[in-house]
């Protein structure tokens, strides 16, 4: 059976996505989906995912992490598949889709540029030097000057790889301050088990932290690797936040076919 894949990218975050509504490419096996993700022997890929039917939603998104296993929320992955439903033939003025942590919102602009409604976020543990908190997927947030020249792998893997995280894994944003109003981040993925020229999640969750000490309305401007995005919340206090959005560019990169693997 041949099947036809899209590859998409949200500021070089670059994903597989299936249209999987007549449930035809659900039965993919974790070394399968692993396997079109390696940038050497696959298609290439920071994870893979399925636009399903969802009652009651516009669609429904199941994510994977490159090494083949389902994955939590994926920020920039949501935005993607927002892009993709419309280039599908789904228009709406707001798109409603469920993923694994909940329901989310979402709106495109003529531009491509996707609004993508995050989770509220109601606890944030936070220590002398970092923070750990949950944006759809689990983000360790520590502050670093010169972040473009700092051993991002390295380090991130080692706290990735610690004892208190080894079990069930966590994303680790390395993140400079560079003006106000805009932060510099590169993210360790978990599930990639390397850096990622950008991260949905872990951008939404370095924002949050950036702006720690100012209540009210925040618009923090993020530059990754692979491109700019923004996030806009509200501050409740040092440990809540609402209404909070990811914004920034999903784009089509190329269409193809492959056959499952025995």
């Amino acid at each position: 059976m041949t099947i036809t894949f899209y590859k998409y990218q949200g500021t070089g975050n670059d994903f597989i996505i299936l249209d999987n509504r007549a449930q035809h490419n659900g039965k993919l096996t974790e070394e399968e989906i692993k396997h079109l993700c390696h940038r050497r022997f696959g298609i290439g890929a920071d994870g893979l995912m399925l636009l399903t039917l969802a009652e009651g939603y516009d669609f429904g998104m199941t994510y994977y992490n490159a090494d083949g296993r389902e994955g939590s929320m994926c920020g920039n992955g949501g935005r993607c598949m927002v892009k993709f439903a419309y280039d599908l033939g789904i228009h709406r003025s707001a798109y409603r889709f469920l993923a694994t942590d909940g329901d989310h919102e979402a709106e495109l602009d003529i531009s491509g540029i996707v609004r993508l409604r995050m989770n509220d976020v109601d606890k944030v543990d936070s220590s002398l030097d970092s923070y750990i908190l949950n944006t759809g997927s689990p983000h360790y947030v520590k502050f670093q000057p010169e972040v473009k020249d700092f051993d991002v792998v390295g380090e991130g893997r080692a706290i990735r790889n610690s004892k208190k995280f080894i079990r069930e894994g966590i994303n680790v944003n390395f993140v400079e301050t560079l003006n106000d109003h805009t932060i510099f981040v590169r993210t360790y993925e978990r599930g990639v088990e390397d850096e990622t020229y950008s991260c949905g999640t872990g951008v939404t969750a370095s924002a949050l932290m950036a702006a720690h000490n100012e209540t009210g309305f925040n618009q923090v401007d993020v530059q990754t690797i692979g491109g700019r995005l923004s996030v806009e919340f509200d501050k409740i206090d040092e440990d809540t936040y609402r209404n909070i959005w990811l914004i920034g560019p999903a784009e089509f990169v190329f269409k193809g076919d492959f056959e499952p693997r025995d």
